[in-house]
């Protein structure tokens, strides 16, 4: 059985997957001719980044999910530190790439390697860290949770409504935000 709490985390890695991968085609690509739209796009994919899965989708996973699986299973203690490790580093790291990306912006192409490295170092990190949740995580939480912890995982995982995953109806509050990276976002990445 697939509990709605696993189904809402893989579309939410789904869609933040689809997002990273897309900030590597926009800085792979570069801002070409037109500059100012490229970075106010990658801004935005920034702030979905820092608003949405820092703020709503890590925490649930570091205080609810987490420590079920790690008194149940507690094989997977080591990865589950590194997790939460991960998390509490997590928005340090979008913020550095929002600065770098700042600096590009506002001093020149003297600041475009060290961005591009950050990216690089990010989009690894966050897709490895992903991967580890999907692998080892989620497999033993099916294992060892209750039907009593699924309902109260369900219950919280629910409340998430991540925008991008195309799921959920927008929240008035990032519908602007969807269709700005959408619409402004060259293709294949957006409709720009």
């Amino acid at each position: 059985m697939l509990h709605e709490s696993i189904q809402i985390i893989h579309d939410e890695h789904a869609a933040l997957a689809a997002m990273l991968r897309s900030i590597g085609m926009m800085v792979e690509r570069g801002p070409g001719q037109k500059s100012e739209n490229f970075f106010e796009v990658l801004r935005a994919m920034l702030f979905y980044i820092d608003e949405f899965p820092e703020r709503l989708h890590h925490p649930k996973e570091s205080e609810l999910l987490f420590p079920q699986v790690a008194r149940l299973a507690p094989e997977t203690a080591a990865t589950i530190a590194r997790l939460d490790q991960d998390h509490l580093s997590g928005e340090a790291g979008v913020r550095q790439l929002q600065h770098l990306l700042l600096a590009w912006e506002l001093i020149g192409a003297s600041r475009r390697g060290p961005f591009e490295a950050a990216v690089q170092r990010y989009l690894t990190f966050y897709l490895e860290h992903m991967r580890l949740e999907e692998t080892v995580i989620l497999p033993a939480a099916l294992n060892v949770l209750s039907a009593t912890d699924w309902q109260e995982l369900d219950a919280a995982f629910a409340t998430n409504c991540d925008p991008l995953t195309g799921k959920y109806p927008l929240d008035p509050a990032y519908e602007c935000l969807y269709t700005r990276i959408v619409s402004s976002a060259p293709a294949p990445i957006g409709l720009g």
